[in-house]
């Protein structure tokens, strides 16, 4: 019983001293992360990348921007000057044409007849007047030795004039047959483009009564505009340094595929509107402009020198108004209110709020804001 008591006590002392080992271990276990983890750095803050341009001086075209209408220099209806059965359609619906084709054909017979007949009467009538003259030729001699009485000599001298007359109405009358068949041929009296055709071949025609088909010029086209009352001023002081050049975008071009020049201005103002009729006329060699369509014009009437551009995407909106992101001191992130100035194509001038050398953010606008530092990437200057 002694000795099972010694060894009991035995082994709760060895149990003891192996808690307390252990206790003793995960200390030092402890202490060690502990120093491990205060010799590893805190990780830096996130710094933001940005594309970057410099704002730069350029001088910039001024333009006047309005919506505007084509409208054809010369249309005209085609019609007949000589009544008549249609005999021929020349040209196609829709067709380029030249001055000088030939687009329809009326027959010709009953005037070519006309025309024979005129001429057949003016051969008469030249015989005729050959005789007569032959004949007072004679009775002036009988005349002078006394065979010819007075009387008989004024008849001859009467008969001359008529047949002289006689002529001269006849060959009126083969102009007018000449002109009337001519008029059976229906030509171009300009170049440009047929419409659709109103009259089928076999139609009787009537003088000015039936309609045939149209006929627009297309090259060149007159573009027609209204600028308001306060931009007027403006266009008479680029009128008096020179020609108003004039560019023609279509809808959805970004580039005008047309130029021309500012050549009317109407002399009222519509008191309705407050605004001016004005046109310009632009060559049209492709005929990329048909008339009745809406284009929109801009009229070049200055340059402005030494303006601070900057790419529109960079700006941003804000109740305040519209502003930019600048890189400021430290590289940390400088939001500037800005007014904004005319366009040049993807830039837009700066009024205030900026000056030249200032790098303006142009990406990532939407991941920073004031105060944020940023990483600037250098892109190319607007230019």
């Amino acid at each position: 019983m002694r000795k099972w008591k010694i060894a009991l006590g035995t082994a709760v002392a060895l149990g003891a001293i192996s808690v307390a080992s252990v206790h003793l271990l995960d200390m030092g276990n402890l202490s060690l992360n502990a120093g491990t983890a205060a010799a590893t750095p805190a990780p830096a803050a996130f710094v933001m990348p940005v594309p970057v341009v410099s704002v730069v001086k350029k001088t910039i075209p001024i333009y006047l921007d309005y919506a505007a209408r084509t409208e054809p220099i010369r249309s005209i209806t085609l019609q007949a000057r000589i009544p008549g059965y249609l005999q021929e359609q020349a040209a196609d619906d829709g067709v380029d044409v030249r001055q000088g084709d030939l687009l329809y054909k009326i027959s010709p017979d009953d005037f070519q007849a006309a025309l024979d007949q005129a001429k057949a009467q003016v051969q008469r009538d030249t015989a005729t007047l050959d005789y007569a003259r032959s004949n007072l030729g004679r009775g002036t001699e009988l005349a002078k030795s006394g065979y010819l009485a007075k009387d008989g000599f004024d008849q001859r001298t009467s008969t001359l004039r008529e047949a002289q007359a006689s002529l001269a109405l006849n060959q009126a009358a083969v102009r007018t047959a000449e002109l009337n068949l001519s008029y059976a041929e229906i030509r171009a009296p300009f170049g440009g483009r047929l419409g659709r055709n109103q009259a089928s071949v076999g139609t009787l025609v009537s003088v000015a009564g039936t309609v045939l088909n149209t006929l627009v010029q297309l090259d060149p086209i007159y573009v027609t505009f209204n600028p308001s009352e306060t931009d007027l001023a403006e266009i008479e002081q680029a009128r008096a340094n020179g020609p108003i050049e004039v560019e023609v975008l279509l809808p959805g071009e970004t580039e005008a595929s047309q130029k021309g020049e500012l050549t009317f201005i109407d002399n009222s103002v519509d008191r309705s509107t407050g605004t001016i009729t004005a046109r310009a006329t632009i060559g049209n060699g492709k005929f990329t402009l048909l008339p009745g369509q809406y284009v929109r014009v801009r009229l070049h009437v200055r340059e402005q020198a030494d303006a601070l551009m900057v790419p529109q995407t960079a700006l941003g909106s804000s109740q305040l108004g519209k502003y930019l992101f600048v890189v400021g001191k430290g590289n940390t992130v400088d939001q500037r209110l800005v007014s904004l100035g005319p366009t040049s194509g993807d830039q837009v001038a700066i009024l205030s709020g900026v000056a030249e050398g200032d790098q303006v953010i142009t990406g990532n606008l939407q991941k920073i804001g004031p105060g944020a530092p940023v990483s600037p990437i250098p892109e190319k200057p607007a230019t």
